[in-house]
């Protein structure tokens, strides 16, 4: 007949136990996080839609995907150091492009804001429509009472120059 073991045995039992669980439960959080980090290789937005909302931008590192719509009209941008490339999805506006950003501020780092822009290009774009600005040029929408645009917007991140 055998006898259950002696507590001091289960209290090491289970100091054993948890020695051997310990790296295997780390390597599931590390490997839970990575996976909640890094993206996936392909992703696919339905009908140009991320399926997590209009407002949800995705980010791949050194670009991001996003959606923007536009009932009135915005301010001048820049990017400083990324690349962008619109595809009107929906609606139109008239996109101003080129000249210089009417006073300018810097409220983050690489990116410039201003009520207008100064001696730009004026063009007028509709759906179908796809842009593409290099890091560093200003750009900026302005949307007619009761009309809107939608686009989707690839931001491309530049390396620094040196």
């Amino acid at each position: 007949m055998s006898h259950p073991p002696s507590s001091a045995k289960l209290r090491s039992l289970r100091a054993l136990c948890v020695k051997a669980l310990l790296p295997l439960t780390l390597i599931l959080a590390v490997t839970t996080l990575q996976a909640q980090t890094t993206p996936p290789p392909v992703t696919i937005w339905p009908h140009g839609i991320s399926p997590l909302g209009v407002t949800h931008k995705e980010n791949f590192g050194n670009h991001s995907l996003s959606i923007t719509v536009h009932d009135k009209s915005g301010i001048a941008e820049i990017h400083q150091t990324t690349a962008t490339v619109m595809i009107v999805e929906s609606g139109e506006a008239t996109l101003i492009y080129g000249g210089e950003v009417i006073d300018a501020k810097t409220p983050s780092p690489n990116e410039i804001r201003g009520p207008g822009i100064r001696n730009g290009t004026t063009v007028h774009v509709i759906a179908g429509d796809v842009i593409h600005f290099a890091a560093g040029v200003p750009h900026q929408w302005l949307v007619d009472p009761g009309k809107q645009i939608t686009y989707l917007v690839v931001h491309i991140e530049e390396p620094a120059k040196p």
